[in-house]
């Protein structure tokens, strides 16, 4: 039989940076909401760093929900649920109870239009004080950060004249219309960054 699992090469150069700052960004209990899971590489492996959690991934594709349970089984983790079938564009979301949620590597690989989704999901979503955190790369003040995430965003743009690099400011405003301040903003590897929005 094939093999189910997909391998994105990103994973493994920036799960342990992630880690680091979920480390203070989490609650201490309760369930994680990841927003496209994509392979199921990154929450398998936070799911095993952060035990005391419940982690719900979730996907709308078909084949990489597969390769998400797949990884699960590998892990054999009681605290990672099966994926949800979840596009942050149909509301409501088919998840209750969250205490968090993390995006990571999306916002730059779709439609403006799933940004607007994920933080009206998000609003409606999330208790207050809970927090929202995304992972990828940004512009700040209308420049790209780095020469290397100019060319990356002329190469997306290219694929599909729909993603590109946002705007972080613009993505601020957007959590703002929708109920969650930005709490926090960490530098990361590789000119990216992770941020940590609180629900009002």
């Amino acid at each position: 039989m094939t093999d189910p699992r997909r391998h994105a090469p990103a994973t493994l150069r920036n799960r342990q940076a992630i880690a680091e700052q979920l480390k203070t960004a989490l609650p201490e209990e309760g369930r994680v909401l990841e927003i496209a899971s994509g392979t199921g590489e990154h929450v398998s492996f936070f799911a095993g760093l952060f035990p005391q959690l419940d982690w719900q991934p979730s996907e709308p594709d078909p084949m990489l929900r597969q390769s998400i349970i797949a990884y699960g089984q590998d892990s054999d983790l009681a605290n990672l649920a099966p994926p949800l079938d979840l596009d942050v564009t149909r509301r409501p979301w088919p998840v209750d109870a969250v205490a968090a949620i993390l995006c990571v590597n999306l916002l730059h690989i779709a439609p403006w239009a799933v940004t607007e989704a994920l933080m009206a999901g998000a609003g409606e979503a999330l208790p207050p004080g809970a927090p929202l955190m995304i992972y990828g790369p940004f512009m700040r003040e209308g420049r790209h950060t780095a020469d290397s995430n100019a060319a990356f965003d002329r190469g997306l743009r290219m694929e599909n004249p729909a993603w590109g690099v946002r705007e972080m400011e613009a993505v601020e405003e957007l959590a703002r219309q929708n109920g969650l301040a930005l709490a926090d903003v960490a530098a990361m590897p590789a000119n990216n960054f992770f941020l940590r929005f609180e629900k009002g």
